[in-house]
């Protein structure tokens, strides 16, 4: 059965641990990771310069580029609104952020979501079944991770799951981690990924950039309740 995990990780176990110290109000935001791109980050903090000025002090991150800027309005329990500044950054993470990485594609699992703030990560994965998950967190305490698992959900169907992609979205995703696309090095190539689809190479390139898109800009975690694991 497909499981949705969420983990919280110490940041000095995954990253950004010294940007946590020197802007204790700084908030990561990572909608989704897919291929080996350095993922896109919408980060909010006090003013751009303070959170910029973290990032280049952090040695477990590294920025790429800065893409945009925005000001987005929250509200409170009262229902005031308030204004919340963030900005979208092209981050490469270091090293214990890519093993972590690694060993969520090399057990068939995906990240779905990523956020960080006040020195912790809370991270949603996706594994196709139980024993793929149950060897991952094998390695994240072999490797001291010290994940805490907080939700936990076996899912059936795509609405239970709370995911925005379409069916066939989601079973290219699901073939194309099964098949190895996104581990590093790669098991098969975006050509004979196609072919194995009975798909043009363009048309999946334009499917997975739209994959991309839908869980960087989407929630998927909505409806989850926290429950214990003996993985």
């Amino acid at each position: 059965m497909t499981t949705v995990v969420e983990l919280d990780i110490p940041a000095d176990r995954l990253a950004a641990a010294q940007s946590f110290k020197r802007v204790p109000k700084l908030e990561y935001q990572i909608g989704g990771m897919i291929g080996d791109a350095p993922p896109l980050v919408w980060l909010s903090g006090p003013d751009r310069e303070t959170v910029r000025a973290a990032l280049e002090t952090d040695p477990s991150v590294d920025v790429i580029a800065s893409v945009t800027d925005e000001t987005t309005t929250d509200r409170s329990s009262t229902g005031a609104a308030a204004d919340r500044e963030r900005w979208l950054f092209r981050l490469a993470f270091g090293d214990r952020f890519k093993l972590f990485e690694r060993i969520v594609a090399e057990n068939g699992g995906a990240i779905l979501e990523a956020s960080g703030n006040d020195g912790s990560w809370s991270v949603t994965l996706l594994f196709h079944d139980r024993d793929s998950l149950s060897a991952c967190y094998s390695l994240f305490e072999q490797y001291d991770f010290g994940v805490n698992v907080t939700r936990l959900t076996g899912i059936d169907d795509l609405a239970s799951a709370g995911t925005p992609l379409t069916e066939t979205q989601y079973e290219t995703i699901q073939a194309a981690h099964e098949l190895g696309y996104f581990e590093v090095p790669r098991r098969i190539t975006l050509k004979e990924l196609a072919a194995e689809l009975d798909v043009s190479h363009q048309a999946l390139s334009e499917r997975l950039r739209r994959c991309h898109a839908a869980l960087v800009n989407a929630e998927l975690t909505g409806g989850l309740r926290p429950t214990a694991i003996d993985p």
